[in-house]
């Protein structure tokens, strides 16, 4: 098993070579044609070091940060060729590719960044950290009881924006000594205030269900993956019946590790794809595209995988079944809302044409949802969440301010000496 994992890798790592090789010469013509970027104009930067394979981390803030823009314009900092080359191409805020060290300080020298944000706990983080003068603040790709989001990583930046009540609770069971009042702030859910999006089908009296699972994780704790232990039972259930529409959105990880999994998540594609060929006013829909947003607001239930789907779809306020994990290891964080949610067990797939019926037509679960959405997110009025983020983004920057005339006398120069590291992209960064 070894050496045939071991091939596998080799073979991973060649692809993703000539994937970096490939971008480059993208990058080259779209750095070529791109608009210049204005000397002095930035003073927000999102810092994304992953390749393409994550780029599902930062599309998810395009939105917001584009209104951000309006008042703060913002800059991505991107260090991975594939990941640049789809930034310059579909990203509505402009871009620099840094890839090496120098080609960052380059940047960081012609512009008056402030405010730092991380969309992911990638290693390449720490490089940026060397920065002072200057926020380093995550903001997470996504809000969830997975043990990622209780990581002590949270104390290596200077702020932390999290979604609410819900994110701070979590973290002060594992932090220690950590100053929550001043170091982490609470915004909601600025993505849900653009959930919206051209619809794939033409709306009828189907029940539309959105079925977005995870990936399979790459260690037995993080197993929360379920497109093979439940996934291709509950399409084909669904489909069979006539009145319902799948909306399929897999992670785009799905399958990286376990081959297994990667089988049962084309076998779900191809059965979806064979339901319409068969009856064109099914109209299931494989969504594999970049937004984010109609899926979520259009569905009548939702069943997906403990993620941080479970809470973008809490911040609608529509009901969601939860898959419950096969693997005993799986940690579940129970002290939230996965205490009460709607669970879906791997030997109930079968009947889930039941168990959605059920989650329609009980009111007690709609009552019951909004008390966890002011759990989790605060106030969801539409409108109030951006304003708590740039809220936030405001207090930043006054105490940027405040700490600036502080040290005014002892500011350090940019390093135009460090090491330049030529490294190819990190497409296997951390999710």
């Amino acid at each position: 098993m070894g050496l045939i994992r071991d091939g596998r890798r080799a073979i991973t790592l060649a692809k993703d070579l000539l994937a970096n090789r490939r971008a480059r010469a993208v990058l080259a013509a779209q750095m070529q044609a791109a608009p210049v970027i204005e000397p002095g104009r930035y003073k927000v930067a999102v810092y994304f070091a992953d390749g393409a394979v994550n780029m599902y981390q930062i599309r998810q803030w395009y939105r917001p940060l584009a209104e951000l823009s309006k008042q703060w314009p913002v800059l991505i900092l991107s260090r991975g060729a594939t990941a640049a080359a789809k930034l310059f191409e579909e990203s509505p805020i402009p871009t620099a590719y840094v890839r090496t060290v120098v080609a960052l300080e380059r940047t960081l020298a012609e512009q008056d960044i402030r405010v730092v944000l991380y969309v992911n706990q990638n290693a390449k983080n720490f490089q940026m950290f060397r920065y002072g003068s200057r926020w380093h603040v995550f903001v997470n790709h996504g809000e969830s009881d997975k043990m990622y989001m209780t990581t002590n990583q949270f104390k290596a930046y200077d702020y932390s924006l999290i979604a609410g009540q819900a994110a701070r609770n979590r973290l002060e069971r594992v932090l220690w000594d950590y100053d929550f009042d001043k170091r982490a702030i609470m915004i909601g859910r600025p993505q849900a205030d653009h959930y919206s999006g051209e619809l794939p089908y033409t709306p009828d009296e189907r029940t539309v269900v959105l079925y977005a699972p995870t990936w399979e994780g790459d260690r037995t704790a993080a197993a929360y993956g379920s497109i093979a232990s439940h996934g291709v039972v509950l399409v084909r259930a669904l489909i069979a019946t006539g009145r319902h529409r799948v909306v399929y959105r897999p992670h785009p990880r799905s399958g990286v590790v376990d081959p297994v999994y990667a089988s049962a998540n084309r076998e779900i594609m191809a059965a979806l794809q064979e339901a319409n060929r068969a009856d064109a006013s099914a109209q299931h829909v494989v969504d594999t595209g970049a937004d984010l947003g109609w899926q979520l607001a259009a569905a009548d239930a939702a069943i997906v995988d403990i993620s941080a789907m479970v809470y973008d779809r809490l911040a609608s306020g529509k009901p969601l079944m939860i898959t419950r994990p096969v693997n005993p290891e799986a940690e579940i964080d129970t002290g939230g809302y996965l205490s009460a949610c709607e669970w879906l067990d791997a030997s109930d797939a079968a009947d889930i044409v039941d168990g959605v019926d059920r989650l329609l037509g009980d009111p007690e679960t709609v009552a019951r949802l909004q008390h966890w959405v002011e759990y989790y997110f605060g106030d969801t009025t539409p409108g109030v969440t951006t304003a708590r983020f740039h809220s936030a983004i405001e207090h930043l920057m006054s105490e940027w301010e405040r700490f600036a005339l502080v040290h005014a006398d002892g500011r350090p120069e940019l390093d135009e000496h460090e090491d330049d590291e030529d490294e190819d992209d990190d497409d296997e960064g951390r999710a």
